[in-house]
């Protein structure tokens, strides 16, 4: 089969011809449909300081992509060939004390797909059945390919009450995007995105913010007055990994708001603890998705009415990698969805 390798340990991915991979009792053997590029393969790609630290070589990388079940171990039960399905990114181990508690998503021996164990850009994809997501047949398969990074804007999103309550977003990529629609979807009043890109800010607009700020040239305050808003944002989700958007949004909160934090800073990040503490700020880091109840809401969302293929920008064959990888590197894009079907 063909697929994307981090072969060499240096920038780039090789387009290569392995074996498929061998399924065990336990496993699905899926045919690879589409994907989508994300942040984490753009540092692989980039062989950045984390990648050179994390990624083992060589390895199919990927994690974000829709396809079609060809194949299943003798143990598998629920699912069947024909089936469309997406996979959880996150291999646990079941045993840990959150595995059996029920809170997978908190496991502590979690392998990522396309980072620890071999990935999904390439024409076969073997997960385990407990990572199967089973896709409702009126899931479009472009949004199907990216609900790995639906999932984090969801868990993000919804890990406070956001229904009647004003929503301060600092990172217009994409999963900080498809956030502000699930933020208006959910029924907030205001929702405030912040970054430096205009392009990004653009497709916040497209996705449901009520305003946009380019960062350093507008100030929140002033948007809060203009908004009518009196004691600051009662919930903010920071997306962006700055140090800079992060010491914005304490400053704009609200006594007793909520911060919810998906975004990853490069290095170590100074708090002004005494905000924190004075205003009584909640933070709550996030990772991931919990499984499976972020699913379950992401699919009950678009068949609800939630639009999110505005963030979908370009839709790319398999084999134009290089020009995907360029286009997300330059910022000026929102999800970039790679096609695996011209080889067959």
């Amino acid at each position: 089969m063909k697929a994307l390798c981090k072969r060499h340990r240096k920038p780039g991915l090789w387009l290569e011809d392995i074996p498929e991979p061998k399924i065990g009792p336990g496993d699905v053997l899926i045919r690879v449909l589409k994907t989508a590029i994300c942040g984490t393969d753009l540092h692989i790609y980039n062989w950045d300081s984390w990648a050179q630290e994390t990624i083992p070589v060589p390895m199919i990388i990927g994690h974000e992509f829709v396809g079609e079940i060809v194949e299943t171990g003798e143990h598998v039960n629920d699912c069947y060939a024909g089936e469309i399905v997406s996979g959880e990114g996150h291999v646990v181990c079941g045993r840990c004390r959150n595995c059996l508690a029920g809170r997978r998503h908190l496991c502590a021996n979690t392998e990522g797909i396309g980072v620890n164990r071999q990935g999904a850009f390439a024409e076969y994809i073997c997960i385990p059945e407990s990572n199967i997501w089973h896709h409702a047949p009126d899931i479009d398969l472009k949004i199907a390919a990216l609900f790995d990074a639906f999932g984090n804007a969801t868990h993000t999103a919804l890990s406070f009450d956001i229904l009647g309550e004003d929503v301060l977003i600092t990172g217009a990529g994409p999963i900080g995007c498809m956030a502000a629609a699930i933020c208006r979807y959910g029924g907030a009043r205001y929702v405030v995105v912040t970054d430096t890109n205009k392009t990004r800010l653009n497709i916040a607009q497209k996705m449901g913010a009520t305003q946009v700020i380019e960062a350093g040239k507008e100030k929140i305050a002033v948007v809060q007055k203009n908004l009518g808003m009196r004691e600051g944002f009662d919930v903010g989700l920071e997306m962006s990994g700055s140090p800079s958007a992060f010491g914005d949004m304490l400053e704009n909160m609200c006594h007793g708001g909520k911060i919810a934090m998906l975004g990853i800073p490069e290095n170590i990040m100074a708090i002004d603890w005494h905000t924190v503490v004075f205003n009584m700020l909640t933070i709550k880091g996030i990772y991931g998705r919990e499984m499976y109840e972020t699913w379950y809401k992401m699919t009950v969302m678009l068949q609800g009415g939630l639009d999110i293929s505005p963030v979908i920008t370009h839709h790319l064959p398999a084999q134009d990698y290089n020009a995907g990888f360029a286009i997300v590197d330059s910022g000026d894009a929102g999800k970039v969805i790679l096609d695996w079907t011209n080889f067959s």
